[in-house]
């Protein structure tokens, strides 16, 4: 398949058609934070983590780098002034729900000590990593979203959970807040019929 060239912090890159900017930017070395994005699973775009600058046509605008395809002439800037402000604001809305790991790695990397809003801590940030590997790796779909907007959270799907989940739990290691992994002590998170005895 012929090779389009994009460039990427000003460096030009052969990339394959139908792949992604954050693709290219891994195989050539240039970091792009994520904290929804798993090689295994199609790409998402949930936490904007990965928000990037691209210039086409002589007009710039951001998207997230893990779900943009690229194109012929296509100009990426990952560190612009911009693009960090967009990341230690998400980094400043998510810290309140899941001070821990990933995220305070990030929020560390960014120069973030605090937040300016607050929010009841619940560990999960939405980022469907559980969902979508329960839906498309392991296919049991045993655990999925419920509610929309600020009453969106992850849930059991009882009749699926049943069956599979008490010997997988592959989960766990995806979660970037270690939300998934507190469902067998029960800590806010439903837990399940064999995590009671």
């Amino acid at each position: 398949m012929e090779k389009i060239t994009i460039e990427i912090d000003g460096k030009k890159i052969q990339a394959s058609p139908e792949t992604t900017i954050l693709q290219n930017a891994r195989e050539a070395g240039i970091e792009i934070p994520t904290l929804c994005n798993e090689a295994r699973l199609a790409p998402y775009g949930g936490c904007r983590m990965c928000m990037v600058e691209i210039t086409r046509n002589k007009r710039s605008r951001l998207v997230a780098a893990c779900v943009y395809p690229v194109e012929e002439g296509l100009i990426v800037k990952t560190d612009t002034e911009k693009v960090n402000r967009i990341r230690r604001t998400l980094l400043e809305l998510i810290l309140p729900l899941s001070p821990t790991g990933p995220v305070l790695a990030l929020a560390e990397k960014y120069g973030l000590k605090g937040s300016r809003f607050t929010a009841e801590e619940t560990s999960c940030i939405l980022c469907g990593l559980c969902v979508r590997y329960c839906a498309e790796v392991k296919k049991a779909n045993a655990i999925g979203f419920t509610g929309r907007g600020i009453s969106r959270e992850v849930c059991f799907i009882p009749e699926n959970a049943s069956r599979s989940c008490a010997s997988c739990r592959e989960c766990f290691d995806l979660c970037p807040s270690g939300k998934v992994a507190k469902i067998t002590d029960g800590s806010s998170f439903p837990s399940l019929p064999w995590d009671k005895n």
